[in-house]
């Protein structure tokens, strides 16, 4: 295809036939065990983390997936056991070696701060959440799961998260940090504990791209706290722009107008910029596939990236408990795929944001389709 020019409708093919082939593997997965996983917490999945043609992508292991990977290429396999290339190729992500190391009080790095993908640290600062009574728990969510499983520690120190951070970006190249939080009992809902963590973790690193994650504070001053602290972008996650769709999976986070929302993005754009604030948004949850993509594009008009991720059940979620299954990859890709466009209508990139979810994109398909 010529610069300026439209796609033939062979290109278009080629580009939807890769779409698809990526949505089913993070619906999927693949029949391979991976080094670098992430087994509960506050986010979408609980996946392997490997390069998809180079790029990041959490993706489920299945054992029964048709898709395998051989030579770092992956393969669609048939009910007559044929092989298919799909024309992707997958290497796995390494084990960080920072994970092999301990804090003077015997916490395992790995404990405070995990790698997803290949150069992202992410952490959940407060990994307790006011809102994870059954009756108002996100259905998604098992952030509190992996405190007990020990995988975690229920509240990282500032101290902890620079010391680890320092050793993530000298031994492993880490090029970007991720912290979010469960919600707290305070008006800042959690903010106050970001602000801390940032300005430590800079200390230690400067100029270490971060992203931090939290409910609408209480006091819209938070974000411009933030913002001093260095971070820089924010993730201020909605998961569903349908009011009666947010009662049905999120009782508890719901209680939070849209109003506060918007208002909160609002602010946040004015602060960070334009594309330096996102939103999760989960595919699969019943909203209108057409009012969701419509939606979106207020939301990138807003100068904030929406950020589409397929709903997966995780084990431990209310929704897995439930019988609630994954959305269809057809219903992924038609989201995706319209999502996308509008995004390259506004000229927006996840990539732009330097650092968070919409940077790394391992969790969504949006990188594939152009977004």
């Amino acid at each position: 295809m010529s610069v300026g020019t439209e796609p033939t409708v062979t290109e278009r093919t080629a580009v939807d036939v890769r779409i698809m082939t990526r949505a089913e593997l993070a619906l999927r997965g693949i029949r391979q065990d991976v080094e670098v996983e992430r087994p509960d917490g506050a986010g979408p999945s609980d996946d392997g983390h490997v390069l998809v043609d180079g790029a990041n992508a959490a993706l489920p292991r299945n054992p029964d997936s048709p898709y395998t990977v051989r030579d770092g290429k992956v393969w669609l396999g048939d009910e007559t056991g044929a092989l298919t290339d799909t024309g992707l190729s997958l290497i796995p992500v390494r084990r960080p070696r920072f994970y092999d190391l301990t804090t003077a009080d015997g916490t395992r790095y790995e404990q405070i701060a995990r790698l997803h993908g290949s150069d992202v640290l992410a952490s959940t600062v407060v990994q307790t959440c006011i809102r994870y009574a059954e009756s108002d728990r996100c259905r998604f969510c098992t952030i509190e799961e992996s405190l007990r499983s020990g995988a975690t520690v229920a509240a990282k120190t500032p101290a902890q998260l620079a010391e680890v951070a320092e050793a993530a970006v000298r031994l492993d190249g880490v090029q970007q940090m991720v912290m979010t939080t469960g919600t707290t009992t305070g008006p800042d809902r959690g903010a106050r504990n970001l602000v801390r963590s940032v300005r430590a973790v800079l200390e230690a690193v400067p100029g270490l791209p971060i992203q931090v994650q939290c409910e609408p504070p209480g006091n819209l001053a938070w974000i411009r706290e933030l913002y001093d602290a260095g971070a820089t972008a924010i993730g201020i996650h909605v998961e569903s722009l349908d009011d009666e769709v947010r009662r049905r999976w999120m009782p508890g986070k719901s209680t939070v107008p849209m109003a506060e929302y918007e208002a909160a993005w609002d602010e946040a754009v004015r602060v960070f910029g334009p594309n330096r604030v996102s939103t999760y948004l989960l595919v699969g949850l019943g909203e209108d596939p057409d009012e969701l993509i419509a939606r979106t594009g207020k939301l990138i008009d807003r100068g904030v990236y929406p950020f589409v991720v397929p709903f997966r059940p995780m084990r431990g979620t209310l929704a897995a408990r439930d019988g609630i299954g994954a959305p269809s990859a057809e219903l992924l890709r038609y989201v995706t795929e319209g999502v996308a466009a509008k995004l390259r209508a506004a000229g927006m990139s996840g990539a732009d944001q330097k650092a968070g979810c919409a940077a790394c994109g391992a969790c969504s398909v949006l990188r594939t389709a152009g977004g």
